[in-house]
């Protein structure tokens, strides 16, 4: 019998993922954690604030196990394919059940945006999911929109080229400005096939650019840029479940 005072004790201070089993053995929860031991015990700490569906769920926890990592990055990605692989019960429940989030990707446009929608429609845009989760999924499109620089706007490109100022986005270095001619169609379309990449779950390229930088930027001792890239890799780059 699982031994549950024993287990938490074994539990390391280090990155990691935790999985949730039942007395079937099926997997009900899978989580991530900055510090594995920190983390678990707060689900058995008598007193500690739980959400309801928390507690429900640790109400059917029969065992646990968990998975070390070498870093906080390594957890959300094994994290994330984890999620996608089982299905767990408690991390599909969706908050929402009349409507799923999609990731869409306005490959039909010349300039294309990632865009948040509730449906899925029959035109030229790529769609990722469904999703469980909206705010996930806006936290998504805002990270790779940061990352790749694309376009937010809803002007018509290339028709309406040049006609106003660039947005605030360019001057802060969120977007490239084809609204201005600054990049051209190619380039930009190189940076949507990137981001197409990242939503497929090919996350490792993006995770190494963005450490070069920060370690160049570091170097050339251009620390603003280099707590931004630090910023950047330190979010939840995929932390989408998808539904059952």
């Amino acid at each position: 019998m699982f031994n549950f005072e024993e287990e938490l004790k074994k539990l390391p201070h280090t990155p990691g993922v935790y999985l949730m089993h039942n007395k079937t053995d099926e997997i009900i929860y899978v989580g991530k954690a900055i510090d594995l031991y920190n983390r678990v015990h707060q689900y058995f700490q008598s007193g500690y604030k739980r959400s309801p569906k928390i507690e429900k769920m640790v109400s059917h926890i029969a065992w646990f196990e968990y998975i070390i990592c070498e870093s906080e990055i390594e957890a959300l990605v094994l994290e994330c394919n984890l999620i996608k692989e089982h299905r767990p019960k408690y991390n599909t429940m969706l908050r929402d059940d009349k409507t799923y989030p999609y990731i869409r990707v306005t490959l039909g446009e010349d300039f294309p945006r990632v865009l948040f929608s509730r449906q899925q429609k029959k035109d030229k845009s790529r769609y990722f999911g469904p999703y469980t989760s909206a705010g996930a999924v806006k936290d998504t499109i805002e990270l790779v929109n940061k990352i790749y620089q694309l376009r937010t706007c809803n002007r018509n490109l290339p028709r309406d080229t040049g006609k106003d100022r660039p947005c605030l986005n360019y001057h802060i270095h969120q977007c490239t400005a084809p609204c201005q001619g600054y990049i051209t169609k190619e380039a930009y379309r190189e940076r949507v096939d990137a981001v197409v990449e990242f939503l497929n779950g090919n996350y490792a390229p993006v995770l190494k650019s963005l450490e070069e930088k920060m370690n160049t930027a570091s170097a050339n001792l251009e620390f603003e840029k280099a707590i931004e890239y630090r910023e950047l890799l330190n979010l939840s780059l995929i932390h989408i479940s998808e539904p059952t």
